[in-house]
């Protein structure tokens, strides 16, 4: 195991950067953010045809790029630095790793090209410990593998730019076609994820395997760290930049002591969460897709309490990272036309997406064998 990111992984962080550079920059993501259509499908067909993206995740064997975890973390980090409006976290991780786990090849074909999207329907605020409520019910057709599908589920990230529905309800994952759903965007912290409320009323629904849903959450959690990473970093460069030139009294702002002082603790912050992250995704990059003997159960128990802790940390260090970067910006951090508060919603949504802060704590604490507090 390293944390170190390997020469692949910095030619891909590159390829990224450069492309968001030049594609998605704060204006034009505040532009888009105003808009009707807050994701940018152009962008995001971009970076899955000349960078792959979309397909990391993907075998070779099935048209992807066989890469593992480490490598979309590595995308996930530069996507966060820019708050990219991209169904990749949506698409490329949630639903390709829940087609993964059941084998289904033909749509994962369809993913790793990015010529279509999916979008797993679970709520964004699901936790990975907690089953998922009963908001859908099933109705037999009389046709086999074909169901009905009637019921509501809210705040779903990534549904309104899906080509394809996958609804997870007991243990079975369900394909529907969302033509065939209401799907109804709603308001939403986040800008540059927009979440909406999916309703079924007698839904046409192919059953395309049987899931373990929590496998999902938990490696979508893991993963998520690195984007809060991502945003981290971006709001400490920034407002390191910042201080510099900023100037009070004719010295610069951040010449101060107690600017300096939270400047470093923010700094060492920002070194532990890239620490939490870099090792959740080194782990979980080792975890199979489908985990039917004892070793493959072991590399999941194994990646579990790596992804709890770098979500728990990441969480609160992205978001305590955002709130210092608005304070030290002044004025301007106030400002709609400064885009530090689009990575403070950012940075907010993801706390308590795919499990709080405190839900992955308790979970690490049963892990361990912790006595519950009185």
């Amino acid at each position: 195991m390293t944390l170190l990111y390997t020469e692949v992984e910095e030619e891909l962080r590159a390829s990224v950067r450069d492309l968001l550079a030049d594609r998605c920059g704060s204006d034009a993501v505040l532009r888009r953010a105003e808009s009707a259509s807050p994701y940018d499908m152009d962008l995001w067909k971009t970076l899955s045809r000349e960078i792959g993206v979309a397909g990391l995740l993907v075998p070779e064997a099935y048209g992807g790029a066989g890469a593992s975890a480490r490598e979309v973390a590595v995308v996930l980090e530069e996507l966060g630095r820019a708050v990219a409006p991209v169904p990749f976290l949506t698409s490329s991780v949630l639903a390709t790793k829940a087609l993964l786990e059941i084998g289904e090849e033909d749509l994962v074909q369809k993913l790793a090209s990015g010529e279509t999207t999916a979008a797993l329907v679970v709520s964004l605020a699901a936790s990975p410990y907690k089953p998922l409520p009963e908001t859908v019910t099933l109705k037999e057709t009389g046709e086999a593998g074909r169901w009905a599908l009637t019921g509501q589920i809210r705040a779903v990230a990534g549904a309104d730019v899906a080509d394809v529905l996958l609804v997870p309800v007991g243990t079975g994952l369900f394909l529907v076609d969302p033509a065939d759903a209401r799907i109804e965007v709603v308001p939403s912290l986040d800008l540059t994820r927009p979440v909406v409320t999916v309703t079924f009323s007698d839904t046409p629904g192919e059953v395309i395997g049987s899931l373990d849903i929590r496998k999902v959450l938990v490696f979508g959690a893991g993963l998520l760290a690195s984007e809060q990473l991502g945003v981290a970093e971006w709001c400490l460069g920034t407002t390191l930049a910042y201080i510099k030139e900023r100037h009070q009294f004719a010295r610069p702002v951040g010449s101060f002591q107690a600017i300096k002082h939270r400047m470093a603790d923010l700094w060492l912050d920002v070194v532990r969460a890239r620490a939490a992250a870099r090792n959740a995704a080194d782990l979980l990059a080792a975890v199979p897709h489908i985990a039917a003997d004892a070793a493959g159960a072991a590399a999941v128990e194994a990646g579990q309490p790596a992804a709890a802790v770098a979500k728990s940390w990441c969480s609160e260090v992205a978001l305590r990272v955002a709130e210092e970067a608005v304070q030290l910006h002044g004025g301007i951090g106030m400002t709609w036309e400064h885009p530090v508060h689009l990575y403070l919603k950012r940075a907010k949504s993801t706390e308590i997406a795919l499990g709080t802060p405190g839900a992955h704590r308790d979970a690490l604490a049963v892990l361990a064998d912790l006595p519950a507090p009185a």
